[in-house]
């Protein structure tokens, strides 16, 4: 089983720059979106060049042209949630929880801690997020049950995870409780499943859309799949796609054994 998560920056931005292509080609049996910024019904006409293999499901911001997330999989979901059951969490468009068999994804866009006037005001919102959502699948993970949390994290674990660490320490997604935030899901458990397969630097998955930033690798490692120690057995590899153009973040994702579905 294959699973994948882009951040498209605007799906239908991406649909013009060879998304069905890559869609095709990646043979994924999940893909999770995230920054879909559009509602499901203006995607209708752009949707038509992925083909009808894909089963799809999106969750929308109620502020037009924000946020947003979608999941476009091979395989019937069970069930979809897109509720934090917190009404300010849940304007926003940010989460789908969903359940395959024994398998409970998440693909997630989590809040930017930047703020309107580049601050840093919106941590405490972007904190309160990561709890919300962690203590949402915190029973499950309990038990033991195979949880894959995907997405854009807007946060940098570590330094090897950013170009430039220590120009970037007062700078939301790499701030000292941010990244503490990250350690905490680490602590209770679940995996960075890119780190299983590569200790080493530079592997980035976002860069600033200025100018040469990208052919330079000048970048952050931003997007992730967290695995549960029930899922985590089940990780046969994990891979970036910073070849993937499109938008400022790449592909990221995991192959499993199948049995992580039960």
């Amino acid at each position: 089983m294959k699973i994948v998560s882009w951040n498209v920056n605007g799906l239908r931005s991406v649909l013009g720059k060879g998304f069905s292509t890559w869609l095709a080609n990646e043979r994924a049996d999940i893909v999770g979106i995230q920054e879909v910024r559009a509602q499901e019904a203006q995607l209708g006409p752009c949707l038509e060049s992925i083909g009808g293999a894909w089963l799809r499901a999106f969750s929308a911001a109620e502020r037009p042209g924000y946020s947003g997330v979608g999941l476009l999989s091979r395989l019937p979901a069970d069930k979809i949630s897109t509720s934090l059951k917190d009404a300010t969490f849940d304007a926003e468009g940010r989460v789908q929880i969903a359940r395959y068999g024994r398998l409970t994804l998440a693909n997630v866009y989590f809040p930017n801690g930047s703020g309107p006037n580049r601050d840093n005001s919106r941590i405490p919102f972007k904190l309160a997020f990561y709890r919300r959502l962690f203590d949402v699948l915190e029973v499950r993970r309990r038990r033991g049950e195979p949880i894959l949390v995907m997405g854009d994290f807007n946060t940098a674990h570590r330094e090897i995870d950013l170009a430039r660490p220590k120009e970037n320490v007062k700078t939301s997604g790499f701030t000292p409780e941010e990244r503490e935030e990250l350690d905490r899901w680490i602590r209770a458990g679940y995996v960075d499943t890119f780190r299983v397969f590569e200790p080493g630097p530079g592997h980035y998955s976002w860069w600033s859309q200025r100018f040469g930033v990208r052919a330079k690798n000048v970048g952050w490692r931003i997007d992730y799949v967290l695995a549960s120690e029930g899922a985590a057995k089940h990780l046969k590899g994990a891979f970036l796609s910073p070849h993937v153009t499109g938008s400022d973040h790449c592909p990221v994702g995991v192959e499993l054994d199948d049995a992580i579905v039960g």
